[in-house]
């Protein structure tokens, strides 16, 4: 972890001779000066320092010791944090969405300055919500430095400039360096000083003081020519900075250079780990670099004799207290008071006696806060290979903060939550300080750690957070005893909400002792179980028990259980609920359960009238009630308070166990609860259908069970959900709604009004004359004019249309609808004086009415706009219906030539009968032995007359052998004869050819 062995022989030996670094022009000329004895008090500083040392053993036995915790990590696990963390958020998340931070200060007042790599500063206080923000800068803010009154704010930046801004007037000092400026700080009272003096360093090499004079800021090359100026800070009279050698001192008051403390040997580069060089007081400077630590301490020169060697040096000289090399790298460090022995080591103290509550002295902080960074593998051994995890950029590990004494051992260690820390570097990372107002509060010091996404609140653990530490890891008779020493001091450690009073931690001691010896104890035995819990009943500690009371192996009477619900019935009603969930239902008596707690719910709606459905107290009985009557198999009763607590899975239960009749009298509550969730989900951002509600469709699904009189009369309070339940009811059938007629069209009228009209044309069971005053009533126009048609009253109704909407097209429409002349006649009458009629009626003009009619009544000298338009539409529309009429003659005429030549051609051709033919009806051969009559129809289908209906009253035919022999004389010869037999087959024949007949009647032949 460490490597102490770096220590100097002056610090770690009081005995030795101590070592003095002093400053020279070159780090390479440097020499140490064996100075003089020193004083008694720093004989006395140095061997007070000394003291907090180790020896060489004590570190070998220290090393043991770590090798011990390796081998024992439970124990590790056990030891209590020193500090406690919080994110900073307020406006913070909304800042880093577009930009990251670089730099922090913060001032006396607690206000924190934020530097972002876009160039903006940030005025923050601890909470994180913004002050103030302005953009000085259009490059990464670099550093920031906030004088003592926290109204003089100094940035550096990438862009080359240094501007130092007051927070309180308008004085402000803008500086380009022309190179970027990595560091910055102002000089001790900055703000009450005329000469506004500071420095500043960069990538240009050179650390410049800059003072304000007569003619201006004179400047002050105080170092140039050894690479990059890394990091400067400036307290009382001196001034330290850091480049690519090491770490100077310079002495304002002696205007020299005091030391120069080399870089450690093979260190990595300076611009990837910084330097971070941070005061602890006036006389001892903390500087942290790469993985190495060093302390220096500076005081004045001890008189002596004024020789030629001693004439030329530096009033004050700087010795190295301590070096020592972490497993880490450094980005950032802070001196930290030594918290108490029982926060930092719990194990080295006993079991039962109390913490105890000194600490370290808050002016001489005996360790170090430093916040540890270990880097990703930066080797490339595996440059060639093909596997691309290998390839890959190496992800950092989480940042920790610890604290380590002054020997460098590991007092405390936490790894910190910060957002994408896997991408970040050490330079990425700040660590600041949190003023307090004065040295006694440095016990209770706060930290800020910074990452370009995160800003984190450090604070130090009180004795609060000792008491919950203890609490979490079950150690309750520690607890205690530190909460009454605590009490005894004359502090109190309780919180609202926290749980750490002396009841509540006793109650979690009783119970933890209850969890670990009353199972023991009773084992399986259920009178032994019984016996106990009666007992805690009896010294009213029933609470401590229940937890732990079996419900099953071994099961308990029912008694038991129900005195456990008795009394949460009494002091836990949320318990309650929980129990009557968790429980199996058959262990205790549900009625006897659901009894009670009815008795309790009406008793609490008795005894306080403000008490309603929504109030806690009802509603937690409700949900028992609900979940016993569930358990109980009594659905129908359920449902009563399902409602009342709106579960949005009512509509489903009510199915499912088909409860419409339950639900018959609480049709209002459903619907209420129905649209309720609508709008829920409406407000969600759901699209919800217009008009569309599942408890009206269940109640029009099921009007067999849920009568539409107890449903109509329920929701007559509710105009608009009685309207659609009636409106679903139509919808489904016409005839449902019959008896309400007057009151759905009324409520159409209401809430539908585009509707109304279709209602009105598609029933026929409302009354006339009602519907016209409701439609009077509300001035509906149109629908008045179709209820006078109905009723009759076509004057009335067509005045209504002149007059009232003015539509020429409308009144055409009822006039032709009506079919009625006189209103013609009357239509025409109104349009003689209204020229917008007379065009009207001009472009609508059809077979109902002559156009000639019309332009005959047509007064002379009455100007008519667009007439001639219309004129011209009226001859262009003749002249297409005539040639219509032409071009249809033309088609029908040739269709009729066409039509008749063939039937002529089938009339007359001949039909050539074959010898297979077989009759159509009765599919015998229709040339059969002895031969029958065959009758042949124009249609060309052959039958036997025996088929045809009324074929058996023809005639007999002569047998045509005999007939073409001569034999039967004349009777069966001449054309008189045939012509007399066919108008005898025509006439006994009565349906024709029964082939087609079948057809045409649709029966099969």
């Amino acid at each position: 972890m460490t490597d102490s062995g770096n220590v100097p022989n002056g610090v770690g030996d009081p005995e030795e001779k101590e070592e003095h670094l002093e400053i020279t022009d070159s780090p390479v000329e440097m020499s140490t000066s064996e100075s003089d004895s020193r004083t008694e008090e720093d004989d006395a500083e140095s061997q007070s320092q000394d003291d907090n040392e180790p020896d060489g053993d004590e570190e070998s036995g220290g090393s043991d010791n770590a090798s011990d915790d390796d081998d024992d990590d439970e124990e590790e696990d056990e030891d209590e944090p020193a500090l406690k963390y919080e994110r900073i958020t307020g406006g913070i998340p909304d800042l880093f969405k577009k930009d990251s931070a670089s730099a922090l200060t913060i001032t006396n007042n607690k206000t924190l300055a934020l530097g972002t790599h876009a160039g903006f500063i940030h005025l923050l206080d601890m909470t994180g919500q913004r002050l103030k923000s302005y953009k000085p800068h259009q490059a990464s803010v670099l550093d920031l430095c906030i004088d003592e009154t926290g109204d003089w704010i100094a940035s550096a930046s990438m862009d080359g400039q240094v501007i130092i801004l007051s927070m309180s007037t308008k004085e402000s000092y803008h500086f380009d360096m022309k190179r970027p400026m990595k560091t910055i700080a102002l000089e001790p009272n900055f703000a009450k000083k005329s000469t506004r003096g500071f420095v500043c360093g960069g990538l240009a090499g050179s650390l410049v003081l800059r003072e304000k004079g007569w003619l201006g800021h004179n400047d002050t090359v105080l170092h140039v020519g050894e690479g990059p100026i890394w990091h400067v800070r400036w307290r009382g009279r001196l001034i330290a900075w850091a480049n690519d050698l090491g770490v100077k001192i310079y002495d304002t008051v002696s205007q020299t250079r005091i030391t120069f403390i080399d870089r450690p040997a093979n260190s990595p580069r300076a611009d990837l780990f910084k330097c971070t060089l941070q005061w602890q007081d006036d006389s001892t400077l903390l500087i942290s670099w790469a993985d190495y630590i060093k302390v220096a301490r500076i005081r004045a020169r001890p008189r002596t004799a004024t020789t030629a060697a001693t004439a030329n040096l530096p009033p004050l000289l700087v010795e190295i207290t301590a070096v020592f090399q972490l497993d880490c790298m450094i980005a950032g460090i802070l001196p930290h008071p030594m918290q108490p022995s029982a926060l930092l080591h719990p194990d080295n103290t006993s079991a039962h006696s109390r913490a105890p509550s000194v600490t370290a002295p808050a002016s001489t902080p005996s360790s170090l806060l430093i916040l540890a960074y270990t880097p990703p593998d930066m080797s490339f051994n595996d440059e060639m290979t093909e596997d691309r995890t290998k390839q890959a950029r190496k992800q950092a590990e989480r940042p920790e903060l610890r604290i380590i004494s002054r020997s460098g051992e590991e007092l405390a260690a936490d790894a910190l939550s910060v957002t994408n820390y896997q991408s970040w570097g050490c330079n990425d990372y700040v660590l600041c300080e949190v003023p307090t107002e004065d040295s006694a509060a440095d016990a209770g010091k706060c930290y800020v750690v910074v990452s370009p996404r995160d800003l984190i609140l450090v604070k130090p653990r009180d004795k609060r957070d000792h008491v919950s530490w203890l609490v979490e890891r079950k150690r309750y008779e520690e607890a205690l005893e530190a909460l009454e020493a605590i009490e005894a001091s004359g502090e109190s450690v309780e919180q609202e909400g926290d749980g750490l009073t002396a009841s509540q931690i006793g109650q979690r001691y009783i119970e933890h002792l209850v969890n670990e010896v009353v199972p023991k104890v009773c084992g399986h035995a259920s009178k032994r179980w019984e016996d106990w819990i009666f007992v805690f009943a009896e010294k009213r500690q029933l609470q401590v028990i229940i937890p732990f009371i079996p419900t099953d192996q071994p099961r308990l009477d029912h008694v038991v259980y129900e005195m456990i619900l008795a009394y949460f019935l009494t002091h836990d009603r949320h318990a309650l609920y929980d129990t009557i969930k968790e429980w199996p239902k058959d262990i205790y008596d549900i009625a006897a359960v659901i009894f009670a707690v009815r008795s309790e719910l009406e008793k609490q709606a008795s005894t306080s009238s403000t008490i309603s459905s929504s109030s806690p107290d009802t509603t937690i009985l409700m949900e028992c009630l609900a979940e016993l009557y569930t358990a109980n198999r009594q659905h129908g009763k359920a449902l009563t308070y399902f409602l009342r607590l709106r579960r949005p899975n009512v509509l489903d239960v009510i199915r499912e166990h088909n409860l419409f009749t339950d639900v018959k009298d609480q049709v209002l509550l459903l619907v209420e609860f129905d649209h309720e969730l609508m709008r829920k989900r409406e407000e969600a951002g759901e699209t919800i259908e217009e008009g569309k509600s599942d408890a009206i469709t269940l109640l029009v699904d099921n009007i067999h069970s849920i009568p539409v009189e107890r449903v109509v009369r329920q929701l007559e309070s509710q105009p608009r959900y009685l309207f659609l339940y009636l409106d679903a009811l139509f919808k489904r059938d016409s005839h449902l709604v019959a008896q309400h007629a007057d009151k759905l069209l009324k409520l159409y009228s209401e809430y539908s009004r585009p509707r109304l009209i279709d209602f009105l044309r598609a029933s026929t069971d409302y009354n006339l004359e009602r519907a016209y005053r409701v439609c009077q009533d509300k001035d509906l126009v149109p629908e008045m004019v179709y209820l006078l048609g109905r009723m009759g009253n076509n004057k009335q109704a067509l005045t209504l249309i002149i007059e009232r909407l003015g539509d020429v097209r409308q009144a055409i429409e009822f006039a032709k609808e009506q079919a009625d002349d006189d209103l013609w006649e009357d239509l025409l009458k109104y349009s003689e004086s209204r020229p917008a009629f007379i065009r009207g009626l001009l472009e609508n003009v059809g077979p109902e009415i002559n156009p000639i009619r019309l332009i005959r009544r047509i007064k002379n000298g009455l100007e008519i706009p667009g007439l001639k338009e219309a004129l011209i539409k009226i001859l262009q529309d003749f002249q297409l219906q005539i040639s219509l009429l032409d071009g249809c003659q033309t088609i029908l005429n040739g269709d009729s030539s066409d039509l008749s030549r063939t039937l002529d051609n089938n009339q007359t051709s001949g039909f050539f009968l074959t010898s297979k033919g077989k009759c159509p009806i009765c599919t015998r051969s229709l040339q059969e032995a002895p031969q029958t009559l065959m009758i042949l129809f124009l249609c060309r289908h052959v039958v036997h007359a025996s088929c045809c209906s009324g074929g058996d009253d023809l005639p007999p035919q002569p047998d045509p052998v005999l007939r073409g022999v001569g034999i039967l004389g004349s009777s069966g010869r001449g054309l008189s004869g045939k012509i007399a037999f066919e108008h005898d087959v025509r006439r006994r024949l009565t349906k024709g050819c029964p082939v087609c007949y079948n057809r045409s009647e649709g029966l099969r032949t």
